[in-house]
């Protein structure tokens, strides 16, 4: 029996005047859905410089953490893999419109909730709009419940 994936996953939740940052991507078979700015994290890399890093790569804004919005574990039915989704919220704090986007990427938007509800046939799990909803229900985690101790013998 092969040993499960399991996967882990940050995500990042930035509101501006009642919308969110969503990013449009296309992924198997050029299928296009909306997701949060989110990705793997990557060897070598704290949870918080992660989602830093994917939602930079994934829509040319610098994000700036401010909290958690919860843990997430999600099974895909399609491919059997595990995620683990790490869920922030904080603020987009510098834009660079020149920066090329992940070429995954369709475009970085901004959407209200009724926006995303409207997509919900072309979101990219069900985690999408359940971290959003979480927000919007008023979950927060100080960054302080991370204890990062990969430097640690």
């Amino acid at each position: 029996m092969a040993e499960p994936v399991i996967r882990v996953s940050v995500a990042a939740i930035a509101e501006r005047a009642g919308s969110f940052l969503m990013v449009e991507e296309a992924i198997e078979a050029g299928r296009r859905v909306f997701n949060q700015p989110a990705g793997h994290l990557e060897p070598g890399e704290t949870l918080v410089e992660g989602v830093c890093r994917e939602v930079l790569e994934e829509t040319a804004y610098r994000f700036e953490p401010a909290g958690l919005v919860g843990l997430y574990l999600y099974r895909n039915p399609e491919s059997h893999i595990t995620y683990l989704r790490v869920c922030f919220h904080g603020a987009c704090v510098a834009h660079d419109p020149a920066r090329p986007l992940d070429a995954e990427i369709v475009r970085a938007v901004w959407l209200t909730r009724a926006e995303v509800v409207g997509r919900s046939d072309r979101l990219r799990t069900p985690l999408v709009l359940r971290c959003l909803d979480d927000y919007l229900a008023g979950r927060r985690f100080p960054l302080a419940v991370i204890a990062d101790l990969a430097g640690l013998p």
